[in-house]
């Protein structure tokens, strides 16, 4: 029995409990949603109980932490999952007891995805033929775990496609998703996929683990001549392979066609369907046209078949459009495909940036989420100029972040109680407290170090007496800075110093001016001497 096949006999899973506690609602809150197919819980039987890719056994461990897990000191009703920082998340990631598997390390910690929750973000890693393999690859889902990924796609075309997408599997408590078509045309040419090929492979990769299928059956045959006009033609790779497949062979999408074998399988393991965007704008010409919107038409009728199937469906959606044009585009979704989850990749709000598209993609999905986006795909530094290292997803799920976030102003109940309390402790100037709450508090913490390396009543921006905040916390008649509950310990106090990836940083912003022990060359601690000191700092900045 699947997720939806459940709730719609009106009972509760210990999957849409889990949900339930990480979102602080109630677990028939969650089974209505999902009944109604406005949440779906993208959960693998197998990727549940950590089984490696085998069968699980009868009655395995499917406990989860029994208290809600939100921001730092949060209040019951505000434990949002979504909230926790990336030092909570760290110490999760690195504790090997945490949901450990039958035959793997981790499994699958249960998320919901729907507009009436939280926002959600997920990561595109993979290997390619060109770089990287599947140690990278498992470091890289660290990496996004780490910072905030709620869910996370392998998108591998190089390699040893299964055992990456396998040990990916392995190690991740987050949904993993794919696109099976990448794994459906290694050795062969996309003329030669035929349809038991097809079928083979969305049943391997069900039986791996895999959580949720991007499946482009909404590109048909006749929705090609729409592409003509455009600048951009078809950018998805999934929708460019198979409208080659439909020209060379003149007969409809085998997977339109195929969609009920397909839809079997994935009700077998509960899969959840991820209907892909095919025809989605490449620019922001190509935005909200004739192609892009016969395809989601179909789209809504493929999810309607795929729930009639007892499978749980989401429906993917436009990768870049004007500003003006989302909150549209977000409407439009809901009403053609009967509300199910939308799931975005960004919008990108502007062409002209490459190299930034983290940025640019960010402001698209705030907006997104703002008008009803379920989750939000995150775009990388390197979108459009190649394949993103660590790094880069870091970037991305830290911008995706701040956009999920600031994008909640739709209405979740306790969700801005983060914001409150960080800027109590601002308002109290409770240095440690702030990065205690700050989502990354080690950047935060090295950025503050490298001008002051005391936590005192003042910023190093203002100084003391340029302070707003020291002096509105003086001014008896406001309640600024004067809670109680967020005053820290002493008035002045020696900084705990920043970790290594503080360091690190700190080495990078450095570079023009070397750093000795965390500090610039010219500090105090090592040139004593003020004049001797502006010396260092003139001689080490020349060219």
């Amino acid at each position: 029995m699947t997720q939806l096949e459940a709730a719609r006999k009106g009972l509760i899973t210990v999957e849409m409990r889990r949900v339930a506690q990480r979102e602080c609602v109630a677990p028939e809150f969650v089974r209505d949603e999902v009944a109604r197919g406005r949440l779906v819980i993208p959960a693998n039987k197998r990727h549940l109980a950590g089984s490696g890719s085998a069968a699980p056994a009868n009655g395995h461990d499917r406990a989860y932490p029994d208290v809600a897990v939100g921001h730092p000191g949060a209040a019951a009703e505000a434990s949002l999952w979504v909230n926790q920082t990336v030092a909570q998340r760290w110490a999760v990631i690195r504790d090997p007891s945490v949901l450990r598997g039958e035959r793997a390390p981790r499994r699958l910690d249960p998320t919901g995805i729907g507009r009436m929750i939280t926002t959600k973000i997920n990561a595109n890693i993979g290997a390619s033929p060109v770089t990287s393999g599947t140690a990278e690859e498992v470091e890289k889902l660290e990496w996004a775990q780490k910072y905030g990924a709620d869910t996370l796609m392998d998108l591998s075309t190089g390699g040893d496609l299964a055992a990456c997408r396998q040990a990916i599997i392995d190690h991740a408590t987050i949904p993993i998703g794919t696109v099976p078509i990448y794994s459906m045309i290694v050795g062969r040419a996309i003329e030669d996929l035929s349809y038991d090929v097809i079928l083979k492979e969305i049943d391997r990769q069900a039986e791996q683990g895999v959580d949720y299928f991007t499946i482009h059956a909404g590109v048909l045959r006749e929705h090609l001549p729409l592409v003509g006009p455009r600048v951009t033609g078809i950018v998805s790779r999934g929708g460019s392979l198979l409208a080659k497949w439909m020209i060379q062979h003149g007969r409809q999408n085998p997977m339109y066609e195929l969609f009920d074998e397909i839809s079997a399988i994935m009700r077998e393991y509960d899969v959840t369907y991820s209907l892909g965007d095919g025809l989605r704008p490449g620019c922001l010409a190509d935005a909200s046209d004739a192609a892009q919107l016969a395809e989601l038409r179909t789209l809504g009728e493929l999810v309607q078949r795929a729930r009639a199937a007892g499978v749980q469906a989401m429906v993917e959606g436009p990768g870049h459009v004007p500003l003006d044009q989302i909150a549209w585009n977000m409407r439009l979704e809901q009403e053609v495909c009967d509300d199910a989850p939308f799931y975005v990749l960004g919008p990108l709000v502007t062409d002209a940036f490459p190299g930034y598209d983290h940025i640019t993609s960010a402001i698209g999905a705030t907006e997104a989420a703002r008008a009803g986006a379920a989750m939000l795909c995150y775009v990388t530094p390197k979108e459009h100029v190649g394949l993103p290292k660590a790094e880069d997803v870091r970037a991305g799920c830290i911008a995706y972040k701040i956009a999920a976030h600031a994008g909640v102003a739709r209405g979740i109940a306790g969700a801005r109680a983060w914001d409150d309390d960080l800027s109590r402790a601002r308002a109290a100037l409770n240095w440690p407290r702030q990065f205690e709450l700050a989502f990354d508090g080690e950047t935060a913490r090295a950025l503050h170090d490298e001008d002051l390396e005391v936590d005192t009543d003042f910023c190093a921006m203002c100084g003391h007496d340029w302070c707003s905040m020291r002096i509105s916390k003086e001014i008896q008649a406001f309640a600024s800075g004067k809670d109680a509950g967020f005053q820290p310990e002493r008035r002045a106090q020696r900084s705990p110093g920043v970790g290594e990836e503080g360091r690190e940083l700190l080495r990078q912003r450095g570079a023009a001016l070397p750093v000795i022990d965390g500090k610039h060359a010219c500090h105090s601690d090592h040139v004593p001497d003020a004049e001797r000191a502006q010396a260092v700092q003139a001689a080490l900045a020349k060219p």
